[in-house]
């Protein structure tokens, strides 16, 4: 799947992303700092890994790793199908402080990608749904595609990224 940004401060909050850039900030000034930021990279990996599997998406070995310095995430590991992969790197990249996520899951029945779209405020997923489908009906699609990321319909917020499977 490759390499996907993301906005840096929307998402959700699952561990001290600032604490992590200012140890990122203070080990690159002064080597002696690096064991601190490792082990808040460390912490803030574990985060993001139990929140991906509080999804229960059906992955195998999975492993996450996080820069601080950069905002990156790798995931790594076994994914079911496109969509769960597809998930995990929305699951990732809708979190507060991640700017990129590298996706390196396997995944055991290929399929197409599907698109991804940038919520901006005044976004609705109706509205998201008109501008791809032609039909703002069917936000449910979209709404089913990013469960169990989203709990409702109207609960999406500008900055998030949303994946808009092919209209089926």
């Amino acid at each position: 799947m490759g390499l996907l940004s993301f906005i840096k401060d929307a998402g959700e909050k699952l561990f001290g992303g600032k604490e992590v850039e200012q140890a990122a900030a203070t080990a690159a000034a002064d080597p002696a700092q690096q064991p601190n930021l490792e082990a808040l990279n460390a912490k803030a990996a574990a985060a993001i890994h139990t929140y991906i599997e509080t999804q229960n998406l059906g992955l195998t070995a999975l492993s996450v790793g996080f820069d601080g310095a950069t905002g990156k995430v790798t995931v790594q590991g076994q994914a079911p199908t496109q969509e769960a992969s597809e998930k995990v790197t929305l699951c990732c990249g809708n979190v507060a402080s991640v700017q990129n996520v590298e996706n390196l899951l396997a995944v055991s029945e290929p399929a197409d990608e599907a698109q991804y779209h940038d919520v901006a405020r005044g976004d609705t997923l109706s509205a998201i749904a008109k501008t791809y489908y032609g039909n703002a009906n069917k936000y449910m699609v979209i709404f089913e595609a990013n469960k169990p990321m989203l709990s409702h319909p109207d609960k999406i917020y500008p900055g998030q990224k949303l994946r808009i499977p092919a209209e089926a």
